[in-house]
């Protein structure tokens, strides 16, 4: 690849300490999929018995693959292009391809996530006077989204529109501070705030009339659906996307980890910590559905919306509504949903931010303006339109089931059969942290990580080239789903043959990798 300068790099940003690289970790890990995602899916998946497949995923393939990204990122010292170029060597400046791959994902989830950021501050606005009235449905549906058949549309609707422009220029601000003074910034803040909101939601929902039978509905432990292997396949989905790995920020994130900083010991306080959101927000939740279902005077199975955007925008209202005290109730839920998804927007960003600035040269301002003002124009067009909901259904289903999951399994393989980076990576680890990793973790890296995913991949995508989606048009389909991961590959190489402004190989890795003198460690 040919280089067109060989100017030095400037001095790479820097967390400020371990306490702002966990916060924002944390931040980026709990976003709307805790929230509106874990809850249905425990409950549709065993109820208390899905805890145990929950937290065998989280021990063999989240926390070792979380880990991993861990290693790169903060060992090659850069974004995704950079780090997986530099971990490729001489011979595999071709692995730059890879972190473009992951790139290409943090951008067009960067895209449809602001929409839902985007309604979830519009729901904010709409707590103070119940604006949703008797129909939840309808008002967010016809009246808010102006929902229309599947297809291409330009006719924008100014109520998402509004929020969204307003939410797009928040980010920019954020990412144009900078690592520091911009993200660590935004988490030290919202994060606490977040979590002080969602306690008080969370006591407020335990004393409503029926909480108690939507906790026995979400806990109620079904043991015979651990025999059934898409329940195991769900665990592991919901701890992998949940975590933020595989597709870029956790390597970008750690690559501005001071040379001596511990990994490992903040991984499990990121892990954990998410997992406990989740398991909280299973609680709020529910509690809320069961004070639901007992004012309809229903079980809790008979419920309709009990997970995603039909959860928080339809169901929620329609309980706001009914209940006691219900202005601030959505005030709490709705302001917390705003923030758990912005601290994850800015995450996801900045993957692409930090790639952009290495690429070509970039300052960080320089990049948020340009990445900013095209992602907004593009979200705009894509999720401010009549047809937003359904698109943006489409697209994160193939961006996160075929996308993320196919960058993981070759992440997996490639670091660690291929490149036979595995004990480095370890070592690196070792080197540097109070929790030492055997080699059972390159066992789960290498072995269970990318089985588990690949199967996850195969099953699928045989299940959407047979029965399609949703029942959406194929024509439709074809370019909005399969289009996107066209979209993902094609990003992919056309960035890597790119030239670069810096070149990405005129470094010098930290030195942890020591073989002599850490013989036998971590075994």
């Amino acid at each position: 690849m040919s280089q067109t300068s060989a100017a030095p790099a400037p001095a790479r940003e820097q967390w400020t300490g371990q306490v702002g690289f966990i916060l924002s970790a944390i931040g980026s890990a709990v976003g709307l999929g805790n929230i509106w995602r874990f809850p249905g899916v425990a409950y549709e998946n065993g109820g208390g018995a899905f805890l145990i497949p929950y937290l065998v995923a989280l021990l063999t393939a989240g926390i070792p693959i979380l880990f991993l990204d861990y290693a790169i990122g903060h060992r090659f010292r850069g974004s995704a292009p950079t780090a997986f170029r530099r971990l490729g060597g001489r011979s595999g400046r071709w692995l730059e391809s890879l972190g473009w791959f992951q790139v290409a994902i943090a951008f067009v989830i960067g895209l449809y996530y602001t929409a839902v950021i985007a309604w979830a501050l519009s729901f904010f606005v709409f707590s103070f006077d119940l604006r949703w009235g008797d129909d939840a449905t309808a008002f967010f549906v016809e009246d808010y989204l102006q929902v229309s058949e599947p297809g291409f549309s330009l006719q924008f609707v100014p109520s998402v529109l509004i929020p969204l422009v307003l939410v797009w220029v928040a980010v920019i601000i954020v990412l144009a501070l900078g690592v520091a003074k911009g993200l660590q910034r935004v988490n030290v803040i919202a994060l606490p705030v977040l979590m002080i909101a969602f306690l008080v939601l969370v006591v407020r929902a335990l004393f409503l009339d029926g909480a108690g039978e939507g906790l026995t509905a979400l806990f109620t432990p079904n043991w015979a659906a651990l025999a059934d292997p898409n329940v195991w396949i769900a665990a592991y989905s919901q701890i992998f996307f949940s975590l933020s790995i595989a597709f870029g920020i956790m390597v970008t994130y750690a690559s501005y980890r001071k040379r001596r900083s511990n990994l490992t010991t903040p991984g499990l306080v990121v892990a954990f910590a998410n997992s406990s959101f989740e398991i909280l927000a299973g609680i709020g939740v529910f509690a809320t559905l069961g004070f639901f279902a007992h004012q309809q005077n229903v079980a809790v199975s008979e419920l309709e919306g009990i997970s995603g955007p039909i959860l928080s925008f339809v169901t929620f209202p329609a309980i706001v509504s009914e209940m006691p005290g219900g202005t601030l109730f959505g005030l709490l839920f709705f302001g917390a949903l705003t923030l758990a998804g912005f601290t994850s927007l800015i995450s996801v960003l900045q993957v692409v931010s930090a790639a952009v600035q290495e690429k070509f040269g970039l300052t960080p301002r320089a990049a948020a303006v340009l990445l900013g003002g095209v992602s907004a124009v593009l979200s705009v067009i894509g999720f401010g339109t009549t047809t937003g909901l359904i698109t943006l259904d489409t697209v994160d289903h193939y961006a996160n089931n075929i996308g993320i999951v196919l960058s993981a399994v070759l992440v997996t393989i490639l670091v660690t059969w291929v490149f036979r980076r595995g004990d480095e990576l370890r070592f690196h680890l070792n080197a540097l942290s109070t929790f030492r990793v055997g080699r059972v973790w390159v066992l789960l890296v290498g072995v269970i990580g990318p089985l588990v995913l690949g199967y996850m991949l195969i099953q699928r995508i045989v299940a959407l080239l047979i029965g399609g989606y949703e029942g959406y048009p194929p024509l439709y389909v074809a370019v909005f789903g399969w289009g996107t991961v066209l979209f993902l590959l094609a990003a992919a190489v056309l960035m890597a043959v790119l030239p670069w402004r810096r070149s990405p190989d005129d470094y010098v890795p930290w030195p942890a990798y020591e073989p002599a003198a850490a013989k036998g460690v971590g075994r």
